[in-house]
């Protein structure tokens, strides 16, 4: 009995001394049960960073920074929309996507004469262009294309066209190592981008498709017939209404 009850007393010991068993942690079940709140925080966070763009200067993007590095530098200077010759926004938007006040973001009409031209030209609107700028990268990947897709309307429902606008012409690529409209005056024609003629819009308007092998300045001869459809869609958008949501 004696025997039996120090057994007793030492196993009690024991027990108190380890205390309650610990609980395994299984990070998939975890991720399964608490991952989604990650997700919906990181979705918020995103959508605030998208708001907050509607009102502060974005970044540059993945592309400019990783040219910056490669150039050792590049050439740009941030410029609010009033201080953007009319004229540039217009004609942009007749090179770039003449319906830009029409869509919301995502033009399939354009889409669909990108794919019956056989891939020749894009469809991508104005809009996209910003988002794959700032916030993905360049290249055609099915993923990167996708994200674009959803992320444009969002976009557009945070931002009003003049800003998207305003941020594609402070972030456009015209020349190696030179984006924005300020930038790209003085680089071509030593002015400000306030100070843009009817011509040096088009020409600067005519390169973007290609801006590292063609120069507003020294245009080939499909630069010089390119500006000069693109000089011609701009005054047409504007007698027409397609410049409204943008204008001043």
């Amino acid at each position: 009995m004696a025997r039996a009850a120090k057994q007793s007393k030492n196993t009690g010991k024991k027990s108190s001394a380890k205390g309650a068993p610990r609980r395994r942690i299984r990070p998939f079940r975890w991720l399964l049960g608490h991952g989604w709140r990650l997700v919906l925080i990181l979705l918020l966070a995103f959508l605030g960073i998208i708001a907050l763009h509607g009102m502060v200067k974005p970044w540059g993007g993945i592309y400019m920074a990783s040219e910056a590095r490669r150039l050792g530098g590049v050439e740009r200077q941030w410029v609010a929309m009033e201080e953007i010759a009319p004229v540039m926004a217009r004609s942009v938007v007749a090179a770039e996507d003449a319906n830009f006040c029409l869509h919301w973001g995502v033009d399939m009409s354009a889409i669909r004469d990108a794919i019956a031209d056989g891939g020749q030209r894009g469809g991508s609107t104005i809009s996209q262009q910003v988002v794959k700028n700032v916030y993905l990268w360049h290249g055609r990947t099915y993923t990167r294309k996708a994200m674009e897709t959803v992320l444009t309307p969002v976009v557009e429902a945070f931002w009003s066209k003049r800003r998207v606008l305003e941020v594609y012409l402070n972030i456009a690529e015209f020349d190696e190592g030179v984006f924005g409209v300020e930038a790209a005056g003085q680089h071509y024609f030593g002015v400000d981008a306030a100070d843009l003629s009817a011509r040096q819009a088009a020409l600067m308007a005519a390169i973007l498709p290609s801006p590292q092998s063609r120069s507003a300045s020294n245009p080939g001869e499909y630069t010089r017939r390119r500006a000069n459809a693109i000089q011609d869609g701009a005054a047409t958008i504007q007698r027409d209404g397609r410049a409204d949501c943008f204008s001043g």
